[in-house]
């Protein structure tokens, strides 16, 4: 058996830098690796990591080198209605205003310069 080490979601970009900026500004990440091709993002704790790489370089297979679709990323954090504030003062695109869920999140959704579905949500009190 093989044991995991780490996982790491990496997103395929056509703006490193404004998906850099996003994620590093709105969230709790830190700037790893930067080059011209890739980004290594790391939460400050060094528990969660993110890629950025240019989605047209030649790592990436030709036949996934589209616009993000059929998945997208949740971000749990301490408190959406902060994030979402800072989401809406830097301009982002923000797709739902936070609202309380069924299953016990506030959350919002929102699209990343990538076109890529970002939930920040929550946890609240159990009904």
């Amino acid at each position: 058996m093989h044991t995991i080490q780490r996982m790491i979601t990496n997103i395929c970009s056509d703006n490193l830098s404004a998906s850099r900026d996003f994620y590093t500004s709105l969230l709790d990440f830190a700037v790893d690796y930067d080059s011209d091709w890739f980004v290594h993002l790391i939460s400050k704790d060094r528990q969660l990591e993110l890629g950025i790489i240019d989605r047209t370089y030649d790592l990436v297979p030709e036949a996934f080198q589209q616009k993000p679709q059929g998945f997208y990323l949740t971000f749990v954090v301490e408190n959406t209605d902060i994030v979402f504030e800072k989401a809406k003062s830097q301009g982002f695109e923000v797709l739902s205003e936070p609202e309380n869920t069924f299953y016990g999140q506030r959350r919002f959704l929102l699209k990343d310069p990538n076109g890529t579905l970002v939930d920040i949500s929550s946890p609240t009190k159990a009904p």
